[in-house]
């Protein structure tokens, strides 16, 4: 009776085969670019068992990742990467400083008077009191009117 070979179990993050499309993400490469490199046999070929998806076994997946690491292809020769560009980091927020919650908003009682209310300044500037206590600042207009006709139209008249 033959021996039967057990597979190694693969410990932690450390897979026993990966696709080829995963491949190229641990190798920090595009899977264009990762194809390209192993068309030109910079890095090996993917192994494939008869009609199954090509996939790299754990040997290969350590070899690709060493190539990745020193620059030195499965060929022998030198292969430059080019770092991948580090994320855009956005910018501070620059929030605009709170309005006085007793500023007036001759705008807004304007778009308020076109949407068919009948609103004073005085009115209007008690609703937004009501709504933004720390004021107005970072609000787009257009937000601001909906919350302030809402909050007018449900007062009891």
């Amino acid at each position: 009776m033959p021996e039967k070979r057990v597979a190694k179990v693969p410990t932690g993050s450390e897979k026993a085969a990966v696709s080829v499309s995963d491949m190229a993400a641990l190798c920090q490469l595009s899977r264009s670019r990762f194809h390209s490199l192993v068309r030109d046999c910079v890095f090996p070929k993917p192994r494939q068992d008869g009609e199954r998806r090509p996939y790299y076994p754990h040997d290969l997946i350590q070899k690709c990742l060493d190539i990745r690491r020193t620059g030195i292809g499965a060929n022998g020769q030198v292969v430059l990467f080019n770092r991948r560009a580090a994320p855009p980091v956005p910018p501070a927020n620059r929030a605009k400083p709170p309005a006085p919650a007793t500023a007036s908003h001759p705008e807004l009682v304007e778009s308020l008077r076109s949407l068919g209310l009948a609103v004073t300044v005085e009115v209007v500037g008690a609703a937004v009191e009501a709504l933004f206590a720390g004021g107005t600042g970072g609000v787009e207009h257009g937000e601001l009117v909906r919350r302030v006709f809402l909050h007018l139209q449900a007062r009891p008249t």
